[in-house]
């Protein structure tokens, strides 16, 4: 139990559950220089010339007819722009969460079609027949050349209707990544609730005879939405939207369920919000009612650090998963980081189930009252 493994060098996020967040946090030799972290990507000499990754002029755009598109830091800051981000990685990670794989950001752990190799093999529920671990430039743009060529087929676009290419997405093009990634989650989640009308600006920059030219524009990367065409809205951030003695009667009820079940063990739970943030009474809670026997070596029963308690609650979430209990995208760090509402999303799932079950699926059990 415990220990990690890294698929390609210092980038790679196949994870042991039992992983420290903390510990992925390595050195990347490709990564942010000083200059791009300070600057957002621009040189701070010169807010009007980008710089390479490493920190460098960018010799696409300096080169005669070279021309590239940059996100200037008021469009990378911008508050929808960065939920869009948020869900599709929580999106992304729920999915192959069986299989211990987590993207922390889309920007540079997408490139190499690693990760959407198996993020489309388990959406499409299809084998690629792609290497699965390419280590050189060549041999992941050719992965990545496969997994795109299918997944374009998939969403019956050709090449050139496509808003990404291999060349954009492996040069960590964002934009092109997260219009890649909306269509998947068009095609294969369409209630998954992305942020709508999400638009940013955009700089284009080219090499002309007279030297450097910018142009400004305005990429849509989510469509406007109607009332009418939205998706149902999140229960729980509605729930949280009322009074707060509203919030109290759901996680009274919910807590005075959770005893119920819990008291054979000779446990109960006083405070919802942070007793379940290690996963070892979310796991007791799930074996009891799920029928399932967990054995002590699969998990950490006093857990003393936050890396056992991601641990526990990876654990818990799969289990519940399997189970078809896990209605919404829920981040393992949300419920070891005490977040009230991911909280209560997990247990909701076990409250309906089981409080139907026991009045003979009389009641139905939709937002919570």
């Amino acid at each position: 139990m415990g220990g990690a493994s890294q698929v390609i060098g210092a980038r790679a996020l196949w994870l042991h559950p039992a992983l420290l967040p903390g510990a992925f946090q390595l050195d990347r030799s490709w990564g942010k220089s000083r200059f791009t972290a300070l600057c957002g990507g621009w040189d701070c000499g010169n807010p009007k010339l980008p710089l390479t990754p490493q920190g460098e002029k960018d010799s696409r755009v300096t080169a005669a007819g070279g021309k590239k598109r940059y996100l200037p830091p008021t469009s990378r800051k911008d508050p929808k722009f960065e939920e869009l981000q948020k869900v599709l990685m929580e999106w992304i990670n729920t999915t192959l969460l069986p299989e211990h794989i987590v993207v922390r950001s889309l920007e540079e752990d997408m490139f190499d079609g690693l990760i959407l190799h198996h993020l489309f093999q388990r959406l499409a529920a299809l084998k690629l027949e792609a290497e699965d671990i390419a280590l050189t430039a060549a041999s992941q743009k050719h992965k990545l050349a496969v997994v795109l060529e299918a997944v374009n087929r998939s969403l019956q676009l050709e090449e050139r209707q496509a808003k990404w290419s291999v060349e954009t997405i492996f040069n960590k093009d964002l934009l092109s990544t997260l219009h890649l990634l909306v269509a998947l989650a068009k095609r294969f989640q369409p209630n998954l609730s992305l942020p709508t009308n999400v638009q940013v600006e955009v700089i284009t920059i080219e090499s002309t005879k007279s030297g450097l030219k910018s142009e400004k524009s305005v990429e849509q990367l989510t469509e406007y939405s109607t009332d009418k065409d939205q998706p149902p809205k999140d229960v729980f951030d509605e729930l949280f939207k009322l009074a707060p003695e509203k919030v109290n009667a759901v996680k009274e009820a919910i807590v005075n369920f959770v005893n119920q079940k819990l008291d054979r063990l000779g446990l109960s739970v006083q405070n919802l919000d942070t007793q379940f943030a290690d996963g070892v009474i979310l796991l007791l809670l799930i074996g009891q009612l799920e029928g399932f026997f967990l054995h002590l070596k699969e998990f950490y029963l006093t857990p003393n650090s936050p890396a056992e308690m991601l641990h526990n609650v990876t654990l818990a979430l799969e289990l519940l998963k399997d189970e078809g209990l896990l209605s919404c995208p829920v981040s393992p760090e949300d419920i070891v980081n005490k977040d009230a509402k991911s909280t209560l999303r997990v247990l909701y799932g076990l409250f309906c189930k089981h409080t139907q079950r026991a009045h003979g699926d009389s009641i139905p059990c939709g937002a919570p009252n």
